[in-house]
């Protein structure tokens, strides 16, 4: 992955090139029990910069928390970029890149006409990946991906402890 800015030439002669920044954004999420008291983390990664982030939920799954991992990232890039995403997660993995595109052409069901598990998160990731150029990595976790294993270390504190890197408002997280 490059992390240098690109130029991108719109196929529209009428819109101007735009250089569009390349940034890494490595996600993980955790559970004890399943379910129950979850974390997620990401790391975003642009040049030399670093962004850590991490919360919790009281009740939920790690689907949900590995979901919520990516779309917290995604939701602090201020403009449309270049993401490499970083997952642990087939499910996420294969979820965005293969199976969305039958679950919105059968309306939100499965191939087995069941009604798709946690859609809610699925179209806020689904928008959010939108306006950026988007590439999915698959990682082994607990293996040899520091970053990964990074964001495995925040959002098992998080789901442990039930705490967050940034206070949202009404939550007390």
């Amino acid at each position: 992955m490059s992390l240098f800015p690109r130029l991108v030439v719109p196929l529209d002669p009428a819109r101007p090139a735009e250089i569009v920044k390349h940034v890494q954004l490595i996600t993980d999420g955790a559970c004890i029990g399943n379910p129950g008291p979850g974390g997620w983390a990401f790391i975003l990664r642009y040049r030399d910069l670093k962004r850590e982030a991490f919360g919790s939920e009281p009740h939920t799954t790690n689907n949900r928390m590995e979901l919520t991992a990516a779309i917290e990232g995604l939701k602090r890039l201020k403009e449309d970029c270049a993401v490499e995403i970083v997952t642990d997660s087939q499910y996420v993995k294969n979820g965005i890149t293969q199976w969305i595109k039958g679950w919105k052409k059968n309306g939100w069901k499965t191939a087995s006409k069941q009604p798709v598990v946690n859609k809610d998160l699925w179209i806020q990731l689904d928008e959010l990946i939108a306006r950026h150029e988007t590439t999915w990595k698959w990682t082994k976790g607990h293996a040899s991906h520091e970053d990964n294993n990074r964001c495995d270390e925040l959002a098992t504190r998080a789901a442990r402890d039930q705490i967050s890197s940034e206070r949202r408002p009404g939550t007390g997280r």
